[in-house]
């Protein structure tokens, strides 16, 4: 069994500043994935990486800010592809389970299933600061000169248990680093980029990725997904009830509390050639998901999806955008296969964002109080497996 561990000194490294003894990870804290464990959703295949970026093209930045003893946050970026976004745009679609949430560029991808710039997760007050780095970011690409209209696309999860989110502390500049450090290949997982102070069924949650290959007599596609998990519910693994065995979920003692609010950023990519019509299909599947971890998709609970395809036949260029469409696409009897690969991504995905995560210590500026939020324990969750 391959078990990752990281020390104290190994996570200052991809930090801006660390305080000592603020971030408490043991030398010996269990860095795990899924498949590690023995947990392994569903009968499908992964990916060479068992990542996101198994789709071909798609590229992965972080930017971690962890900052005195309150500001414990970041920004994670995706991109389609590696040329000009906004001039080769790919189809998208987004879904939204439960809506609080602050989504932005929602309107336009539901208009003309198309996203035009790279997707930026971070956390509910940064929004702002996030789509303004992706518009300049955007501009400043060679190609654009004469661009007048932009639709930044930026997701968030609200951090505020472990973060000075009122502090808005994410900087322009900083998104862009996120943009900038984008890369093909292993994809960083739990306490990173907009991970960072998020929380997911009372541990400690954070970006994790996953992916699935279809055979080829069924297409021979590959579906990618990466979660911000930051949501509560009642947590199941491969079936089991861990949160309910390990005594911390929701509606324990049937008391009235908001331990399930929250809220999970889930982007799917695919190489599949999809109309922004079945995208969404897609898209909603990964509430499917999303489910089977046991979510209860609470009232304070903003649960959205993005997908996109990279298929290099459906993508909206110059040309293609004053043109019929005459492209040839997945038909939706065969299209049953790819919701199977993405319910099975997304699950995966969730789990390797929780066992991926490092226990953190904060100072929750509403309180005034230390907080600590514990990894999921995973000798634990070894024996209940």
């Amino acid at each position: 069994m391959k078990i990752r561990t990281k020390s104290l000194l190994i996570l200052a490294i991809t930090c801006i500043s660390l305080p000592s003894l603020v971030i408490k990870v043991s030398a010996q804290e269990q860095q795990i994935r899924a498949r590690d464990l023995g947990i392994s959703p569903g009968i499908l295949p992964t990916g060479k990486l068992n990542a996101i970026t198994d789709v071909t093209g798609v590229s992965v930045g972080h930017f971690t800010l962890i900052k005195g003893d309150s500001i414990r946050t970041g920004a994670t970026a995706v991109l389609p592809h590696s040329g000009n976004i906004y001039q080769n745009k790919v189809p998208a679609a987004m879904v939204i389970g439960n809506g609080f949430g602050k989504m932005t560029g929602y309107s336009q991808v539901s208009e003309l299933g198309e996203i035009e710039t790279p997707i930026l997760l971070t956390n509910t007050l940064n929004v702002g600061n996030a789509a303004n780095a992706i518009v300049q970011w955007t501009l400043a690409q060679p190609g654009n000169e004469k661009v007048r209209s932009v639709n930044p696309i930026v997701g968030e999860t609200n951090d505020s248990k472990l973060n000075d989110i009122r502090g808005q502390h994410l900087t322009s500049n900083m998104f862009k680093q996120a943009l900038d450090n984008a890369k093909t290949g292993i994809v960083k997982e739990g306490t990173v980029g907009a991970g960072t102070g998020t929380v997911a069924f009372g541990w400690k949650g954070g970006i994790g990725t996953s992916s699935r290959v279809l055979p080829q007599s069924l297409g021979g596609y590959t579906v990618g997904v990466l979660v911000q998990s930051n949501y509560g519910g009642i947590l199941q693994m491969n079936g089991v009830e861990v949160g309910k065995n390990l005594g911390q979920y929701y509606l324990k003692g049937k008391i009235n509390n908001d331990s399930a609010d929250g809220s999970i950023m889930m982007v799917v990519a695919t190489d599949a050639p999809l109309s922004d019509r079945n995208l969404k299909r897609l898209a909603t599947r990964a509430m499917t998901g999303l489910a089977r971890t046991g979510s209860s998709m609470s009232n304070g609970s903003g649960d959205y999806v993005i997908s996109f395809s990279v298929a290099e036949q459906v993508r909206r260029t110059k040309s293609r955008r004053n043109q019929m469409s005459s492209f040839a696409e997945v038909p939706n009897n065969k299209m049953t296969p790819l919701f199977q690969a993405t319910i099975e991504a997304t699950e995966e995905a969730i789990y390797n964002s929780l066992l991926m995560a490092t226990t953190v210590t904060s100072k929750n500026v509403i309180s005034g109080k230390s907080v600590t939020i514990h990894k999921l324990p995973i000798d634990k969750v070894k024996a209940l497996l």
